[in-house]
């Protein structure tokens, strides 16, 4: 995918942790621009800074060199352009399902947005999700797939440049995993949201992905190739399993991860 101006550019970004004496330098010399309205893969073995790269983008975390560009603009903080869902729902316990989703809501749009029209916007966001009908219940009361949806439902009410996704799908179950997996593709789909998302998952991230991004093992890992995913929207998971496009893909990215993974074990 192309486009005249970058809409998402990481540069030069390199990433060091001290820690007395001993620095470990986590991501060197990473380079990369997405489109508007991409999705993008970050895909790696444990350890090779995937998840220290997502917090770069989201502002969370400092780079030690380089930077990354928004729209041209430098990120150096959190902000509500770029809403984060990580594997772990983040859900306020003591707050019901709608106010969950409300807090981020007041706190975005609370100049912008009236009472109602924040009330309403927010249960639309509930109702993209499939959550409407458990707005009261709290999160003790809902399963773990029904809490991520609750989160993605933030995270899109923040109506953000870049939703960033964290793993958002490794604690679930298969059944649970498929059905948002396909959630968010027909969400992503409607909204032409520009999506970057950390995964384990092969198949996740051919399914899900425009392209996929393949991180070289750490420390001082770097991006080792990028894989472009040429499978026609939207995209049925029953006929992709006999697809010659998307196996092609799928054994690029096992070939890359197994050929990387070999290498280090040998040394």
């Amino acid at each position: 995918m192309t486009n005249a101006k970058p809409f998402l550019s990481i540069e030069g970004v390199a990433k060091r942790f001290t820690r007395g004496a001993a620095t470990t330098e986590v991501l060197t010399g990473v380079n990369l621009v997405v489109a508007k309205g991409e999705y993008v893969s970050i895909i790696g073995h444990s350890g090779c800074g995937k998840s220290t790269l997502l917090n770069i983008v989201a502002g969370l975390t400092d780079a030690s060199v380089g930077g990354v560009l928004l729209e041209d603009r430098q990120v150096n903080e959190p902000g509500p352009d770029r809403a984060v869902v990580f594997q772990n729902h983040s859900l306020l316990p003591w707050l019901t399902v709608y106010e969950n989703v409300a807090l981020a809501v007041d706190k975005v749009f609370a100049r912008t947005m009236k009472a109602p029209q924040r009330r309403e916007w927010v249960m639309k966001n509930l109702e993209l999700v499939h959550m409407g009908h458990a707005k009261d219940k709290r999160p003790s009361e809902i399963s773990g797939g029904m809490k991520q949806r609750v989160g993605i439902a933030r995270a899109l009410a923040m109506e953000p440049k870049v939703l960033l996704l964290d793993e958002p799908f490794g604690a679930l179950d298969a059944l649970t995993r498929a059905h948002l997996q396909d959630q968010v593709m027909q969400i992503q789909a409607n909204l032409g949201t520009t999506v970057m998302m950390i995964t384990h998952d092969v198949d996740e991230a051919v399914l899900l992905s425009d392209r996929i991004v393949m991180l070289t093992n750490g420390p001082s890992a770097t991006i080792g190739e990028i894989l472009d995913v040429p499978l026609a929207r939207p995209r049925d998971r029953i006929k992709l399993a006999t697809d010659p496009t998307y196996l092609r893909c799928r054994q690029a990215v096992l070939k890359f991860l197994y050929e990387r993974n070999r290498f280090v074990e040998a040394a």
